[in-house]
């Protein structure tokens, strides 16, 4: 008994005193490995027989490549890496990865990536001279309300979201300014983009509570990507990612939105030139009936935009051979993508009446009506055309 009661004392001294015993060697500080991205010129290549990636019949060619590094404490040192990326040649300019281990002092480096960035600016000087060469005057402004709304997301949305704001309500915000500022900087100041810019911020809140109930009722955790899973990691889950699916839907409804806003309000105002006897009523009907003919487009833009963007995704379930096409959309990388194309179109859609509705309210005063026949005969033209224009 006595054997008992000193293991069991044994016992309770080792638990009292275990973090005491434990700490120095669980306790250890955890050092992180410093990275840093350098740019280097390959100059000299020694072709590898091509390995066979381990667990797959695929095989990847190989180098090992001798690089200068361009910048860096370590500039115009020569070091060599293996390379399994892509083959380069001598010359080749590429961003490579340097990392050091604080603990024993060693530096490795991989290949990062190509040095793409001057044909990126050549792409953006010929996309500069074909919109100024096409759009004039009228393309320089659209150019210059483009950089607002990327100086806008840069200095806003992308602060304000790391920061640990609610991220629809920053995106409701700066959409919404995006949509003035882009508006009023290419169309100038006047009611027919006033009524744009109303129909844009109605249109743009409805989308923002349309899509608030779809991610929920759907119950998707905003997870559906690899770079939503290293966000969450690299701020420690400060950031919600339900949140910031809803504001990537409100943000990427915005280019299409804007061409069906300006485009409604412009057809109000052209038919308040043409025809300001008609009723508001009339008006409203009319511009509708323009705006049904844009809304295809708009829609299948959008949804093909999506399917485009997922192509790979879509090829590699396509060719899968588990599982079944239902349970294949049930899958939240698919589904996220379903409901930001269909909230999105519903977005679109209800641009067209929400903004004619202000578009007439704005710019047609309230008048005494046309006689009956002159709306009679003008119905009876507008039916012809419709017909005429089905047929074609």
């Amino acid at each position: 008994m006595q054997r008992v009661h000193a293991i069991f004392l044994i016992l309770i001294i080792t638990l009292i005193f275990w973090r005491f015993l434990a700490a120095p060697v669980f306790a250890q500080e955890v050092v992180i490995d410093t990275t840093v991205l350098l740019k280097a010129r390959v100059i000299a290549v020694s072709e590898s027989p091509q390995k066979a990636l381990p667990g797959v019949s695929i095989s990847s060619e190989t180098q090992m490549i001798s690089v200068e590094l361009l910048e860096g404490e370590r500039k115009g040192t020569t070091v060599s890496i293996f390379n399994d990326y892509l083959p380069f040649s001598e010359g080749d300019l590429l961003y490579v990865l340097h990392t050091t281990n604080p603990i024993d002092g060693i530096d490795t480096y991989a290949v990062s990536e190509p040095y793409r960035l001057p044909a990126l600016l050549l792409f953006f000087v010929l996309f500069i001279l074909v919109v100024f060469a096409v759009g004039g005057k009228q393309g320089i402004r659209g150019l210059a309300a483009l950089a607002g709304g990327l100086a806008l997301i840069g200095s806003f949305l992308l602060p304000g979201i790391i920061a640990g704001y609610s991220p629809v309500l920053v995106s409701v915000i700066v959409a919404s300014l995006i949509s003035i500022l882009g508006s009023y900087v290419t169309h100038g100041f006047n009611k027919t983009t006033s009524s744009a810019v109303l129909g844009m911020v109605a249109t743009i809140l409805f989308t923002g509570a349309l899509a608030f109930l779809a991610v929920h009722l759907t119950r998707l955790t905003g997870l559906y990507s690899e770079d939503a899973v290293y966000l969450n990691f690299d701020t420690k889950g400060t950031i919600d990612l339900q949140g910031l699916l809803l504001g990537s839907i409100i943000i990427g409804l915005l280019g299409g939105l804007y061409d069906a806003a300006i485009g409604q309000a412009a057809a109000v105002d052209e038919l308040r030139s043409v025809a300001p006897h008609l009723p508001r009523t009339v008006i409203y009907r009319r511009a509708v009936r323009i705006g049904r003919e844009h809304i295809g487009a708009l829609v299948n833009t959008l949804a093909i935009a999506y399917v485009g963007a997922a192509l790979p995704l879509i090829l590699l379930f396509y060719n899968s051979a588990s599982g079944s096409t239902l349970s294949h959309l049930n899958q939240e990388v698919f589904a996220t993508e379903i409901i930001r194309t269909l909230v999105g179109s519903i977005g679109l859609v209800l641009a067209v009446p929400l903004t004619t509705v202000i578009a007439v309210w704005m710019l047609f005063p309230k008048k005494e009506e046309a006689s009956a026949e002159v709306l009679k005969q003008e119905e009876k033209l507008l039916s012809r055309i419709g017909h005429t224009h089905s047929h074609t």
